[in-house]
């Protein structure tokens, strides 16, 4: 899977490190590099892209703002200094966040999540889910095929994009559908919506922080609207 990327930073030393890190890897079509947004977004409007990289903190756009301002952003990993962008970056479906300064083991990580879930996509592209009167599973269905996915094998659902990824504890499902539709498939007794981007396993819960879930060692982050409802369904339990 040859992959082309995009790289915005405003820095001259962070551009050459990420450029570097893309020089080692297998796979790489191209990197197009910028320090101006203006150039970056005129480019991503004329031409087809994998994975952009993007800092968070510059002059003249913010990432953020840039990612808001692009009509079908491709597969995004935030690149920044400051970690409290984290949860926001969520809120927006990037696939990733790396923290400078970016190791190379940490990058190629990255890198390997996108390739994963592209691949994935590729695999599963027609999975939609089948309703069961079974308080315990669903069936998902991909081509002629039928999966049983037990409810009790499922850790966390993240949507990205048109998609939502299944973390069950023998691996992932990727359900074509929104995370909202996912809320139909995963019974409320069981699951609650934690996130814009995440539905987690209420029994897999371990502890509960200000702004986050832990699912053992797994942090995912709790949106501002959703608080409420988590607390209820763990209320009620």
């Amino acid at each position: 899977m040859m992959l082309k990327f995009v790289v915005i930073d405003d820095e001259p030393l962070a551009l050459e490190v990420l450029d570097g890190y893309l020089k080692k890897l297998d796979g790489v079509h191209s990197a197009s590099l910028f320090s101006h947004t203006a150039e970056a977004l005129l480019y991503l409007e004329n031409h087809q892209v994998d994975v952009l990289l993007l800092d968070i903190k510059m002059p003249e756009m913010t990432g953020i703002e840039f990612l808001k301002a692009l009509s079908d952003p491709p597969l995004t990993i935030f690149t920044t200094a400051y970690r409290n962008y984290a949860f926001e970056g969520y809120e927006l479906g990037v696939i990733d966040f790396l923290l400078k300064p970016i190791s190379f083991t940490r990058f190629n990580q990255s890198i390997s999540k996108v390739r994963e879930f592209l691949e994935l996509k590729m695999q599963h592209s027609k999975i939609e889910a089948i309703s069961d009167e079974s308080e315990n599973f669903v069936f998902v269905k991909s081509g002629v095929q039928r999966i049983k996915l037990q409810f009790d094998d499922v850790i966390y659902i993240q949507g990205l994009k048109d998609y939502a990824i299944v973390f069950t504890h023998s691996g992932k499902i990727l359900l074509k559908g929104s995370i909202k539709a996912m809320l139909d498939i995963f019974p409320n007794n069981r699951f609650v919506r934690v996130h814009k981007s995440f539905i987690v396993s209420i029994q897999k819960i371990t502890r509960l922080e200000s702004n986050q879930v832990l699912l053992n060692s797994q942090q995912i982050p709790i949106g501002r609207h959703f608080k409420d409802d988590l607390e209820k369904s763990l209320t009620a339990r």
